[in-house]
């Protein structure tokens, strides 16, 4: 009984799975920070926005502008107010999208197959949205 390893209590991970799980606990914590980040800088861009459309003078009621990636830096250095709020909705879009992404790695590095393919097909699903969106016209 002397050389006998001691019993491990129930639900206690074991030493193969303890590296799994502090890498796992990682990645959890980088996706958290990440979330952060990108709120953070989110809810910058839509202030910005909206002080700049009460400097202008600009009703949020009066309706938009189309985005338009291709003058959005242009607009962005002309500090026009929907440069920053556009930013700041894609920000808002490209969180949950980043933690999919940030996941699907993770879940890789640890050769968990099932969950790589979920994820690959919450971002096949994102991407049909995001492609039948942009197809249609109002």
């Amino acid at each position: 009984m002397t050389g006998d390893p001691p019993a491990m209590a129930p639900g206690t991970p074991s030493t193969t799975r303890g590296s799994s799980a502090g890498r796992s606990a990682a990645d959890e914590r980088l996706i958290g920070r990440l979330l952060i980040a990108v709120t953070y800088v989110a809810v910058g861009l839509l202030s910005a926005g909206v002080l700049l459309m009460i400097a202008d003078g600009i009703s949020p009621l009066s309706g938009g502008p189309n985005l338009d990636l291709a003058t959005l830096g242009a607009q962005l250095l002309a500090l026009e107010p929907a440069a920053f709020l556009w930013l700041g909705l894609i920000a808002v879009v490209a969180a949950p999208i980043g933690r999919v992404i940030v996941s699907a790695v993770a879940f890789a590095r640890d050769a968990d197959w099932l969950m790589v393919g979920i994820s690959l097909g919450i971002l096949a699903v994102i991407a049909i949205g995001v492609g039948s969106a942009l197809t249609v016209t109002v």
